[in-house]
Formats: structure tokens, C-alpha cells, sequence
């Protein structure tokens, strides 16, 4: 599996790792696609690394932007891997990517947000597994029961 940077015509690839399964809500859909959009428009506000198979196939991707108004915090504000490829270490891989490119740069942090819901489970503990420390929790932040979770690591 290699990680490389997102090119115009990966968008239908990307769309359908999106789908591949009903982990996203269809706003959520809307909203992935709108920052991929971005991204693949040469925002320097979102940035896209693929993880690729052997045949040339997107097996998963992580979206990523500095933080607003800091000097070297960035976001992580979507990693999605391909429901036929999870347990393969790809989101392992692509966060490693980011994190390889962004000590290169000089980033000092990653900040990455995510829901209490069952759904959001396997990513909550990727990012255990991989040092980002819970750094805080607001209850009821999405609705009723569904809190939302912020991890912060240092580089």
C-alpha cells in the first residue's frame, strides 16, 4: 500500500470509498466531499493523501489543514478507509503520512475531533492506539447522547 497525494480525477475513487458503506450519515457525505472538493481545488486549507493497492486502487484517504489562527497546529478532519480494506493498517498508514509530512514542516500538533456514536467507535480507538490522547469532551455536542471528542498530540 503506498500514500500519495490526491490528483483531480481521484474524486469518483474518493466518493466511493466515502460510500462504501453506511458509516456516514448523508450530511456528513455532503460535507466530506465538499472538503475534498476544496482540496483537489488547490485550497491550502485541506490537503490529501490516498492510500493506493497494487493495482492502482484508493483504498482510503486522510484530509487534513493547518489549524486556523495557530503557527503550527494542524487538523486531521477526515480519514475514511474503504469498508473492504479495513484491518489492513491503512488508516494507520495514512496518519503516519501526515504526521511524517507535517514534522517536516515544522507542525507541533494534531487536533482531531470525533463522535461518541458506535459508529465512530473504530476510529476513537485508532487514535488511542496511535498516542493522540483524549484532550477533551462536550456532552450532547451533536445531539442528545452523541458527545464530541477532541484528540490533541504532540509531534
Amino acid at each position: 500500500m503506498n500514500v500519495r497525494a490526491a490528483a483531480a480525477g481521484d474524486r469518483d475513487a474518493l466518493a466511493r470509498v466515502i460510500a462504501s458503506d453506511d458509516t456516514f450519515r448523508p450530511d456528513e457525505v455532503a460535507v466530506a466531499l465538499e472538503l475534498v472538493d476544496l482540496a483537489l481545488a488547490g485550497s491550502t486549507d485541506y490537503e490529501l493523501r490516498l492510500a493506493v493497492d497494487a493495482d492502482g486502487a484508493v483504498r482510503g484517504y486522510v484530509c487534513y489543514g493547518p489549524t486556523p489562527m495557530t503557527r503550527h497546529t494542524y487538523d486531521l478532519y477526515w480519514i475514511v478507509v474503504d469498508a473492504a480494506a479495513r484491518g489492513l493498517g491503512v488508516a494507520s498508514r495514512l496518519v503516519a503520512a501526515m504526521e511524517d509530512e507535517l514534522r517536516a514542516r515544522g507542525a507541533g500538533h494534531v487536533r482531531v475531533e470525533t463522535s461518541e456514536t458506535d459508529g465512530y467507535g473504530a476510529a476513537r480507538a485508532l487514535y488511542a492506539r496511535l498516542g493522540y490522547p483524549e484532550a477533551s469532551r462536550l456532552d450532547d455536542f451533536y445531539a442528545p447522547g452523541d458527545a464530541l471528542i477532541t484528540y490533541y498530540k504532540r509531534l
